[in-house]
C-alpha cells in the first residue's frame, strides 16, 4: 500500500512527505528532476510530469492513495484534471486534493477558479476525496522579509477584512493525517472538505504591528496598493502570474480570507495541538 505525493519537492509537498514517513507510511514522490530531490530514507522517488500521461500512469501504478498538489502554473487546471482521470482509470479511490479556501468566492482569480473547477470534477465524478482548502501561507512572507527589514514597511496589500494565514507545516501535517486516515480505511471514505486556517486573522495593520514588536522598530503598513504590488511582482515572475496575484489581493481587500465557524477548533482537534502562530513564524524568519 503506497501513497503517491505530487509536488513533493515544494514547501507543502516536502512537509507532507516528512509527516507521512514519520507515520510509517510507504511513500512514492513524483518529481520532475530526481537529482534535486532530497527526502527521508525509504521514500521512493519517481521521475514524471503531470502533463506526461505515460510517466503519470507509471507513477500511479501500484499506488493506493494519491496526494494531488499542483503548483500555480498556466496549465495547472489541465494538469489536475489529467492526474485525477489517470488516478480514476487506475482504480484509486483514496485521494487528498490541495485546493484553496474560498475557491468558490474568488471566482475571477485564475488559480482559485481552476481549483474550484477541480473540486467540481471530484464531486461530479463521485471521487472519494478530502479537499483541503488552505488560506494564504505564512511562508510567503519569506519573500517580503527584505522589504520589511530594509524599508520599514509591510508591503502585502491584505487590507482590513482579515486573512487567516497558515503555516505550511500545519498544512502538511493535516494532509498526512487525512492521507493515512483514507489509506487505512477498509472502504473508501465519503467526500469531505476542510478549511485550513491559522489561529489569527491578520489585517495589514496588525501584521505590520507584529513585525514592529518582533524587530523592535516601527514597521508601517502603507496601504492597499494592488497596482504597485503587481508591478513589484513582475520583477521576478511572469506578467500573467503577477496579475493573478494582484486579483487575489483585490479579493483580500473586498472579501478577506476568514475562517468559517468551527474551522480552528476542528484543526486543533485534528492536530492535537495549537496551530502555529504568525508571531512565532515572523520571529523565526526575522531571527
Amino acid at each position: 500500500m503506497t501513497i503517491l505525493v505530487t509536488g513533493a519537492t515544494g514547501n507543502v509537498g516536502s512537509n507532507v512527505v516528512e509527516q507521512l514517513v514519520n507515520r510509517g507510511a510507504d511513500v512514492r514522490a513524483l518529481v520532475r528532476d530526481p537529482s534535486k530531490a532530497s527526502f527521508p530514507a525509504g521514500v521512493e522517488v519517481v521521475k514524471g510530469d503531470l502533463l506526461d500521461v505515460d510517466s503519470l500512469r507509471s507513477a500511479i501504478s501500484g499506488v493506493s492513495t494519491l496526494f494531488l498538489l499542483n503548483g500555480v502554473v498556466a496549465d495547472e487546471y489541465t494538469q489536475a484534471l489529467i492526474a485525477l482521470n489517470v488516478a480514476r482509470e487506475a482504480g484509486i479511490e483514496r485521494i487528498v486534493y490541495l485546493s484553496v479556501i474560498h475557491s468558490d468566492i474568488y471566482v475571477n482569480v485564475p488559480h482559485f477558479a481552476g481549483k474550484f473547477g477541480v473540486e467540481r470534477m471530484i464531486e461530479q465524478m463521485g471521487l472519494s476525496a478530502t479537499i483541503l482548502r488552505p488560506a494564504y501561507y505564512m511562508d510567503n512572507e519569506i519573500t517580503i522579509k527584505d522589504v520589511v527589514t530594509g524599508h520599514g514597511i509591510y508591503p502585502m496589500p491584505i487590507g482590513d477584512k482579515g486573512v487567516a494565514m497558515i503555516d505550511a507545516r500545519d498544512v502538511g501535517e493535516v494532509a498526512a493525517i487525512e492521507l493515512v486516515r483514507r489509506e487505512e480505511s477498509p472502504a473508501p471514505l465519503p467526500l469531505t472538505r476542510i478549511n485550513l486556517v491559522g489561529p489569527d486573522t491578520l489585517t495589514g495593520a496588525s501584521a505590520a504591528a507584529i513585525w514592529t514588536d518582533v524587530l523592535g522598530r516601527t514597521i508601517a503598513y502603507p496601504g492597499d496598493d494592488t497596482a504597485g504590488f503587481e508591478q513589484n511582482l513582475r520583477q521576478f515572475m511572469p506578467g500573467w502570474m503577477a496579475y493573478d496575484m494582484r486579483l487575489m489581493a483585490e479579493r483580500f481587500l473586498t472579501d478577506g480570507m476568514v475562517p468559517d465557524a468551527g474551522d480552528r477548533d476542528r484543526l486543533t482537534t485534528l492536530l492535537g495541538r495549537p496551530l502555529r502562530s504568525y508571531r512565532d513564524y515572523v520571529a523565526q524568519i526575522a531571527g
